[in-house]
């Protein structure tokens, strides 16, 4: 291991993917400290049930994103690869055809939010009466927020695909700390859900503007604008159907469970249970953002690098993902209570530590397939992936509709512990390509993928 460790330190390349995971570590940080500085604050002057209908409205909108940017991965596994053999021009294909589907995508789910949220904030949310008006045309800026996301998620995704994340990464910390800081002073002049929701909209908006530029300087002058090509729309759509099916898995389990638990137990009931998955997501989501590198990286090299190289860079990235886990999730877990308690005050912490400790649990397990979500999206075992994360999204979606009713608070975070395991078989299909039996196989199949086949 110490050869290994020796080797990344010594290579170039190596350094950059450490850049490049650092960044992404930084980008995941800044959004859940600047929320655990300004909940507080948000939360006395919005009061429980307004905080609850922002929490409801950003799940709304962040969960649409990620369904309809789920062929991202698609697209940032062939961009890499072309950048791989230097085609400038399939890469702009590529890019222009992830515009097309993001955006066709999107515009389908942002018109169900739109005309879909009278319904569910007088039917499946149950709005009090005075706040069903502000709830309405919240959600609805949220529908133009989505389609924002949807341009903004592609110009990440062309720098990422160049293993470029300082400018992306740059501009989405200043972005995300905006969009925070601007709602702590909207309520602090007394307005409410629906000046943030605008004011959210202009700060994106104004993000993507700056990431537009960013790639025309850095990477090529690529308009983002659709473009059907068939070649490239049949690569990302091949590989992202799958990790589109994975992407709503991540969504039920990242973003949905959060309108479960308003539909089942209320607005306020959301407010506690989101200042929890608030604390405790950053144990396997900052593990994802910092490992990001892995997937661009393995990616672009995969018919390059030799068997022992493949074999030694991901074995490294399983055992530090591993110690990231324990050292993150065990904290958490054991002073559930007394980190509320200095946090969000006794009252609280009295309503909410034990559904922290039982999600910080539940985020412990998940981040412990972070290093084989990504080799293995790199390996074209999208599939599997997908799989394992729809099975484990059912299975957490099914137990939380029969434990929140019964068992409230708790019930719904126990039932987020199923997933993590359920993915974890993600394992001994890496271990079994890995192996040294199956090496030299493997990179053939590797230089097939990097010619545009299929890998079975």
């Amino acid at each position: 291991m110490r050869m290994q460790w020796r080797s990344l330190r010594d290579s170039a390349r190596a350094r950059a993917s450490i850049r490049n995971a650092l960044y992404g570590a930084m980008e995941y940080i800044v959004l859940p400290l600047t929320m655990l500085l300004a909940t507080p604050f948000l939360l006395h002057h919005l009061g429980i049930v307004q905080f609850g209908l922002w929490v409801l409205a950003s799940a709304a909108v962040t969960s649409s994103n990620l369904i309809s940017t789920g062929f991202g991965d698609g697209a940032l596994k062939y961009a890499s690869m072309y950048r791989g053999k230097a085609d400038a021009s399939r890469f702009e294909h590529t890019v222009r055809v992830n515009v097309t589907i993001n955006l066709g995508l999107g515009g389908i789910l942002a018109s169900v939010l739109w005309f879909g949220s009278p319904l569910a904030v007088r039917s499946i949310f149950k709005i009090v009466p005075t706040l069903q008006s502000d709830a309405v045309t919240a959600f609805r800026i949220g529908s133009a927020i989505l389609i924002v996301r949807c341009i903004e998620s592609v110009l990440t995704g062309a720098l990422r695909a160049h293993e470029r994340y300082a400018p992306a990464v740059q501009i989405s910390i200043v972005s995300r700390a905006a969009i925070v800081i601007v709602a702590c002073a909207v309520v602090w002049q007394g307005h409410g859900i629906v000046t943030i929701m605008s004011a959210t909209l202009c700060v994106v908006a104004f993000s993507v503007l700056v990431q537009a530029v960013a790639v025309r300087i850095l990477i090529a002058r690529i308009w983002p604008l659709p473009s059907f090509d068939r070649l490239a729309f049949a690569d990302v759509f091949r590989f992202g159907c799958f990790s589109w099916l994975q992407a709503f898995a991540g969504c039920v389990f990242n973003q949905a469970d959060r309108l479960v638990v308003g539909a089942l137990l209320g607005t306020p009931a959301v407010g506690y249970y989101s200042i929890c998955v608030q604390a405790a997501q950053p144990i396997h989501g900052l593990i994802a953002a910092a490992l990001h590198f892995l997937f661009p990286h393995l990616s672009a090299r995969l018919s390059t690098a030799s068997a022992a190289e493949l074999r030694g860079v991901v074995m490294s990235i399983v055992r530090l993902n591993a110690l990231m886990a324990a050292v993150m999730c065990i904290p958490m877990v054991l002073f559930s209570n007394v980190i509320l308690r200095l946090w969000m005050g006794a009252a609280f912490a009295a309503h909410a530590w034990i559904a922290l400790s039982i999600i910080a649990l539940s985020f412990g397990l998940l981040s412990l397939n972070v290093s084989a979500h990504y080799a293995l999206l790199a390996l074209a075992q999208v599939r599997l992936v997908a799989t394992l994360n729809l099975l484990g999204g059912a299975a957490m979606l099914i137990s939380m509709l029969l434990l929140a009713p019964r068992l409230g608070l708790p019930g719904a975070a126990a039932a987020r512990l199923l997933y993590g395991p359920i993915t974890l078989l993600m394992y001994p299909r890496l271990r079994r390509l890995l192996s040294p039996s199956a090496l030299n196989t493997h990179t053939e199949l590797g230089q097939l993928i990097v010619s545009g086949t299929e890998a079975r």
